[in-house]
């Protein structure tokens, strides 16, 4: 099975840089399924129906989200009626948090993907132990037993926490990929035990900015710890970042990882 997942979209570059090169990414590269973190599409806050359904006919399978789930007012209902879209799995179940954190989906021809969400606890609002969430969804997902594929987005700050998320799901996972911190990661790689892992997929958005916001507030921030205006995405070109993984289809391990970066300012890497 070919799967790719697409990092962090970032505001209107992220949505036209999906809109410009995944449906012949699909296409060319043959993916049978796509997952994309929608989290921060509705204007670098959230996502909403509206871009949810754009994204969904761009070609994406799946939505995932991050600590901006609930920017946008009209996610709170639309997720519990559109079992695509993920929110973090972590939530503690006092919260009855709307929506799923994890789900299982059929391909036409009947192979089945296993989708987790899950949110870092390391310099980020805090929820329930990640890690015991996730060792929760794969009980109930088992990789080769349920599940023909599993994928698990790591919404975290901390690089050390998303690599030790890849190794506690190693042998038990198709892929673990990081988000949220918008910038794509080097370290594309199969784990000892078949699990693919990168550390961050990066974004979907202009990198002519400060991950994915107008550099010049951004910048002024930093420089004079001095209140600016709202911070907005930027609106070049945008560059569509993600990675791509082929699984042994007998255990659902990957044999393949490769990552993509297509359009906009970076490098372009399309994995033949």
């Amino acid at each position: 099975m070919r799967l790719a997942f697409f990092g962090d979209v970032v505001g209107k570059a992220g949505r036209k840089a999906l809109e410009e090169h995944l449906p012949y990414l699909r296409r060319d590269l043959s993916l049978d399924f796509v997952v994309v973190n929608a989290e921060n599409s509705a204007g670098g806050f959230g996502v909403t129906e509206t871009i949810a359904r754009d994204l969904f006919d761009y070609g994406a399978d799946c939505l995932t989200l991050g600590n901006h789930s609930w920017d946008q007012r009209d996610a709170l209902t639309y997720i519990t009626r559109e079992d695509r879209l993920l929110r973090p799995c972590n939530y503690p179940p006092s919260v009855e948090a709307p929506g799923k954190g994890a789900n299982l989906y059929t391909l036409a021809d009947g192979r089945r993907v296993a989708v987790i969400s899950v949110l870092g606890r390391l310099y980020m609002d805090s929820l329930d132990d990640p890690f015991q969430a996730v060792e929760r969804e794969l009980n109930a997902l088992p990789l080769g037993m349920v599940a023909d594929a599993v994928i698990v987005d790591v919404h975290a700050e901390a690089t050390s926490e998303k690599m030790a998320m890849g190794h506690f799901c190693d042998g038990r996972a198709s892929l673990v990929v990081g988000t949220h911190t918008h910038i794509p990661t080097a370290d594309a790689q199969i784990l000892p035990g078949g699990t693919a892992y990168q550390t961050d997929a990066g974004m979907c958005g202009d990198y002519d900015s400060v991950i994915g916001m107008k550099k010049d507030g951004s910048v002024k921030r930093f420089a004079t710890r001095l209140p600016t205006e709202r911070m907005g995405p930027a609106e070049g070109p945008g560059t569509a970042c993600g990675v791509m993984i082929e699984t042994d289809d007998k255990t659902g391990l990957a044999v393949r990882v490769d990552p993509i970066r297509v359009g906009g300012r970076l490098k372009e890497i399309i994995p033949e």
